[in-house]
């Protein structure tokens, strides 16, 4: 019987990658384990109130309830370079097809352009403004991550919004940066043609194990990666 698995998002790939028991869990039983709110609290109230910020809404009143600590992020992110850019959107869901495989995820913001971030509120199926670069925010309230330009993340947005622009016209450049408002740290890549097949082979690579280890039934486990596992008291 076949139990392949045709769309995948950045956590799914980056699940297996990291423990292919923890992916059965998660992904194929579909167990959830409770985790404490408060670890994801800062991050939601921050994508939450840039989602509003740059859509045009006044967020005075959101701003206001914000703990010391969360006002320092967002204002390190409202005055960073690159959200000041003008947006084409925010909180977006783009999906393409690579191989036989579909992959997607949310992009906190498509930027281009050197004009100012926020806007008035418009309609969201409006086209791409006609600018020659473009860039793929991505606000970490925590750590980026360690090998930006390989993660599965950075791999889906830039070559789901490639395909998504490309259907638009041509455009001169695509980045995606990551913005780590807790040390204030950027992280820029750049989409080139090697960077681009180097990231559709391995998205089919790694969509073709997954769903081999699927069928093979035979999930391995990283014990490296126990100790910090939200599954690692159910994972037998």
């Amino acid at each position: 019987m076949n139990n392949s698995i045709n769309n995948f998002s950045p956590n799914m790939l980056k699940t297996f990658d990291e423990c292919q028991r923890k992916f059965f869990l998660k992904y194929i039983q579909r167990l959830v384990v409770p985790q404490r709110s408060t670890l994801f609290e800062k991050g939601k109230k921050i994508h939450a109130l840039a989602n509003y910020y740059l859509k045009g809404d006044n967020v005075e009143k959101m701003e206001k309830v914000l703990t010391p600590d969360e006002k320092i992020a967002w204002e390190s992110l409202k005055s960073n370079k690159y959200f000041t850019r003008q947006v084409v959107n925010t909180e977006y869901n783009l999906s393409c097809k690579i191989g036989n495989y579909w992959v997607g995820g949310r992009l906190d913001a498509l930027m281009t352009g050197e004009g100012k971030g926020k806007r008035e509120k418009q309609n969201e199926n409006e086209e791409p403004l006609n600018h020659s670069s473009y860039f793929i925010l991505d606000y970490k309230t925590g750590n980026i991550p360690q090998n930006a330009e390989q993660d599965f993340q950075t791999i889906i947005y830039l070559l789901c919004a490639d395909k998504f622009l490309n259907k638009k016209g041509a455009y001169e450049a695509l980045k995606f940066v990551y913005l780590g408002l807790k040390n204030n740290i950027e992280k820029e890549i750049l989409l080139n043609e090697i960077l681009k097949k180097q990231y559709e082979e391995k998205i089919v690579s790694t969509c073709e194990k997954i769903n081999f280890t699927i069928n093979s039934n035979v999930f391995s486990k990283n014990n490296e990666a126990c100790k910090y596992c939200e599954y690692c008291k159910i994972c037998k």
